[in-house]
């Protein structure tokens, strides 16, 4: 009786340990050779640099978290992409030319993380505009720089270490503008209480970026300049609805702009699985149990709470799944369990204080002109949304309507985006007087 984990950050280690631990055979699915994810990201060893953080554990013995998994003899890694799922097998795809491998999956463990989400703006498809979470990858893992000339933009915490990212590899960061508001965060303070190595953790950031870059809230990129490439970021104040405010638009000259707007879960293979998605996250119960029984979600898959919380409910899914594959019976595991989904509820908390201090105003399609690209795989501008929604009733059948997500990323980068803009534009025209 197997578990397979997909994903192998700190939900999808966590959850593998755990599930070995308690005596089930596991298979650890990854598309990355190494492990951490995107989380733990590291130079190569080859470089010679720093690896990731080491965690402390037990009797003073010092080990990351991915030499324990590596070690286990009851798991077995698998770098690949997980090409789909059919019932309880998961096709894994391992080489060139659809090369790969098939698993059956008694229970399934679904840690896929997130990607960043990033609004358009006029030129954001320009090349020199990345996200914030490509240009950290870079700057972390292969001591690369985007540009020289850097203005990081949009708005969260995951902004500050994408900044201390790049001056780590000599990039001149011109500014770094938050669009939320200070204010936003002091409302939630009730909610934050008790989470304070996270934050310690951005007091920490923004110690250490003082002096090297400016910091400002209230203001965003709002289009991108250049022919070939990125040459000047346009950028101003905004409103609290996100609106820019007239007269504050200037133009900076830049050679790259990373950008993030918060975090997308990853939930294609959720969906493929059949699990309910609720607010746009896997549905799960307290053990981490999707409404698929066999299937159990951790991570950012059920909500954006950071690494503690992803590697809390990780080992939660883990013990979950042994038990259900009946490696172990619940009484063994419960109290390493209900240990974790303390910090788990802890870890929940923290996280819809952050969803609310940082929610995107309502109106950012302010910043779009007619002919903004708002699908970059099927090239469709935002004219293209406004022509058709008078037409439509409900934002699906509008997406359907201009291919909007209808690309090779199937709605991936874009889908949540246009949604949004779609419920937005017909909400408008409902409203609107018809013509005479």
């Amino acid at each position: 009786m197997s578990v397979v984990v997909v994903g192998a950050g700190p939900a999808g280690m966590t959850a593998a340990l755990n599930a070995a631990r308690a005596g089930a055979e596991v298979l650890l699915v990854d598309s990355s050779t190494a492990l951490g994810g995107k989380y733990h990201q590291a130079p190569p060893e080859q470089f010679g640099l720093a690896q990731p953080q080491r965690i402390r554990r037990g009797q003073g013995s010092v080990t990351t978290l991915a030499e324990e998994v590596g070690a286990h003899p009851r798991i077995r890694r698998l770098s690949g992409g997980v090409r789909s799922l059919d019932g309880h097998d998961v096709h894994v795809t391992t080489g060139p030319g659809g090369a790969g491998e098939t698993a059956h999956a008694d229970a399934l463990v679904l840690a896929t993380g997130a990607h960043d989400r990033v609004l358009p703006f006029p030129g954001w498809e320009l090349p020199g505009v990345f996200t914030a979470g490509a240009a950290h990858a870079l700057a972390s893992g292969q001591r690369i720089a985007v540009g020289s000339r850097v203005l990081v933009a949009g708005t969260g915490p995951l902004l500050l270490p994408v900044t201390e990212s790049l001056l780590g590899v000599g990039a001149d960061v011109v500014a770094v503008l938050d669009a939320g508001s200070p204010a936003a965060w002091l409302r939630r303070a009730p909610d934050l209480a008790g989470q304070w190595d996270k934050l310690a953790g951005f007091a920490g950031y923004l110690r250490r970026l003082v002096g090297n870059t400016q910091f400002r809230t209230r203001a965003g990129v709002v289009a991108a300049v250049g022919e070939e490439r990125v040459k000047e970021a346009v950028v101003a104040k905004l409103d609290a609805r996100w609106r820019p405010v007239p007269g504050t638009h200037r133009r900076i000259p830049v050679d790259a702009i990373c950008v993030a707007h918060g975090l997308e879960p990853r939930l294609e293979l959720a969906r493929a699985a059949g699990c309910a998605i609720e607010d746009g996250f896997v549905r799960v119960d307290g053990a981490q149990r999707s409404s698929t029984p066999w299937v159990f979600a951790a991570g950012e898959a059920t909500g954006i709470a950071g690494a503690r919380a992803a590697a809390a409910e990780g080992a939660v899914a883990g013990l979950a799944a042994a038990v259900h594959v009946e490696a172990a019976a619940w009484r063994e595991v419960e109290k390493s369990a209900r240990r974790a989904m303390l910090v788990v509820r802890c870890g929940q908390r923290f996280g819809r204080a952050m969803a609310s201090a940082t929610r995107i105003g309502e109106d950012w399609n302010e910043w779009l002109t007619p002919q903004t690209v708002v699908c970059r795989c099927e090239e469709v501008p935002y004219q293209a949304l406004r022509d058709s929604a008078p037409a439509q009733r409900d934002a699906s059948s509008l997406n359907l309507s201009c291919r909007v997500g209808l690309g090779s990323c199937q709605g991936r980068m874009c889908g949540r985006n246009a949604s949004e803009l779609a419920e937005n534009l017909i909400r408008t025209s409902a409203k609107e007087p018809p013509v005479a």
